[in-house]
């Protein structure tokens, strides 16, 4: 650890050095622009099917895989959910980590007796649990997308982007079940129990069963580049920019590298965890998500329980603007476009990085993380973008601080005002919850970034050190340049993952139902034996 620190000390140093002679910000937020700006034109490239009518190709390839998922699955966005609050609560715990033939199976009376201790050893492959898997997948996705690209959205699309919004995360929620169960269903399993999973192998290993093996391996390959982009961009630069961004709001920094020494900071404070892999990086989130997102979803309750005669309004103007523009440039469509762009941003529902950290979890039910992966869109977007748009919308009847229709570059700063007007300096609270949430997104994506990185360079210290520094510069890059460049990077970058992603698990669909099918039967299974007078085997695990 000391070694790695210094290492990285020593790598900075020179940056540091520039950046005291000149603005580092304004420097690199230009040679940044420059750079990708043909990467995000490419990527956002609006097929304009008449002169008011444009929509980003890239938009069509998501939510039409969407809709495709939720109508082949015959809507489990909402038949899975009952199923998988039971699955995160660990009551099917004893089937997937044994099989439910080995516990409820037809038996022999004496083999009934010592079934708990024969099966003590037949686990399933896997580093962590269902929830730890949750959350470190929710880690990556609820913090600043939730309460920044709300903002961005609103300002952008008005109050109607919400609407979209929500249907951007209902729809969502089939594209991470297929995904996630892929993501199980093609992980590979080191010698020494180490998970490598994600859509980099389930395009190569499940499209080449399939005879497609020459377009899986491209797919797969083309997804790892994109996957590491991703953990650059979205899930490390605009993770660390609105974090700094709001710090040196806060106490009012003058100096112009305070971003780029708050950046050195949270470098080192990121390369103390995800050292420790996918378990230490589960464990850290598995605390750090569930509690932040509390407090922050208690104090929006607060402020909407303080304006309860104002919800319905509210929910009206969202209503209203969804259908109608109200006023805002590109009408319908344009109000349609920001509420899906940053409701997917903000999810990351058929992107495939989720399948990277939910491929980790334990089971021998490739569906039974699928069925938990699509309660993620619902609680980040459906429950806290929602929650966050109200607050902005109601508390901005008086207070007039947001302009509809007119795009913002604060996105924090505006949530913070919000939450400010109703609960005073809880701006400072915000802040905390803030940098909490970046931290824990970018430990998240470090492990995506890791794992595609990984597929393309090979398994070793060596190259695990060079992305870990590589991601880590990042971190201070991020923290020292303009949210204009981050921003527009950072969706190109996630958006592009989508294209390969989306394909494959297309094809790969009859796969996905196949595997939904075996978990619920052995679910009916398990509940036939139990109420034949089976013992519950799970009560003793």
């Amino acid at each position: 650890m000391k070694k790695f620190l210094l290492s990285l000390v020593a790598l900075l140093s020179p940056l540091l050095t520039f950046a005291q002679e000149v603005s580092t910000s304004e420097k690199i937020d230009a040679v940044f622009s420059d750079y990708t700006g043909w990467f995000v034109e490419a990527i956002f490239y609006e097929i304009p099917f008449s002169e008011e009518f444009q929509i980003p190709w890239v938009l069509i390839v998501l939510i039409g895989g969407a809709l495709y998922f939720t109508i082949y699955f015959k809507l489990i966005n909402f038949t899975g959910f009952l199923t998988a609050i039971k699955v995160v609560q660990g009551k099917y715990e004893d089937i997937e980590k044994h099989g439910v033939d080995t516990l409820y199976g037809d038996q022999t009376p004496n083999e009934g007796e010592n079934i708990i201790e024969t099966i003590r050893d037949d686990s399933a492959d896997g580093e962590v649990s269902h929830f730890q898997a949750l959350t470190a997948a929710l880690s990556a996705t609820v913090g600043l997308g939730n309460i920044a690209g709300v903002a961005v959205a609103l300002s952008i699309g008005g109050p109607g982007a919400t609407f979209w919004m929500i249907v951007a995360g209902l729809l969502g929620m089939a594209s991470k079940f297929a995904e996630c169960t892929l993501g199980v269903k093609y992980r590979d399993v080191g010698e020494d129990g180490t998970v490598y999973g994600g859509p980099m192998y389930y395009l190569k290993k499940g499209l080449g069963e399939k005879g497609a093996g020459g377009l899986g391996k491209v797919l797969a390959i083309l997804f790892a580049i994109f996957v590491i982009g991703g953990s650059f961009g979205g899930g490390n630069m605009f993770q660390a920019n609105q974090a700094a961004a709001q710090f040196v709001e806060l106490f009012d920094f003058q100096n112009d590298n305070a971003g780029m020494y708050f950046g050195i900071v949270m470098a080192v404070l990121v390369a103390v965890v995800i050292i420790g892999g996918i378990k230490r990086i589960a464990s850290v989130t598995e605390k750090i998500v569930p509690f932040m997102a509390g407090i922050y979803v208690l104090a929006a309750l607060i402020i909407l329980g303080a304006n309860y005669t104002a919800i319905d309004d509210a929910f009206g103007l969202i209503f209203e603007g969804a259908f109608s523009g109200l006023g805002i440039a590109g009408g319908l469509i344009g109000v349609m476009i920001q509420g899906i762009r940053r409701g997917a941003f903000s999810n990351e529902a058929g992107v495939g990085s989720a399948a990277i950290a939910h491929s980790a979890v334990r089971t021998k039910y490739p569906a039974s993380e699928g069925i938990v992966a699509l309660l993620e869109p619902f609680v980040d977007t459906v429950v806290i973008c929602t929650m966050t748009a109200l607050v902005i919308i109601i508390t901005n009847y008086d207070a007039g601080f947001l302009e509809y229709g007119t795009p913002i570059t604060e996105g924090v700063e505006i949530t913070a005002s919000a939450f400010d007007t109703v609960i005073p300096h809880f701006s400072i609270i915000l802040t905390v919850a803030v940098i909490l949430f970046a931290f824990s997104t970018m430990i998240s994506w470090s492990y995506y970034g890791m794992q595609g990185w990984k597929y393309l360079f090979g398994r070793g210290r060596v190259t695990d050190m060079v992305y870990k520094v590589l991601f880590l510069i990042f971190v201070i890059i991020g923290a020292s340049i303009s949210l204009g460049s981050v921003i527009d990077f950072s969706d190109a970058m996630i958006f592009a993952m989508v294209v390969p992603n989306i394909i494959g698990v297309i094809l790969l669909t009859p796969i996905v139902r196949k595997e939904l099918n075996k978990y619920m039967n052995a679910i009916r299974k398990k509940a036939d034996a139990i109420s034949d007078g089976a013992d519950d085997v799970n009560k003793h695990l």
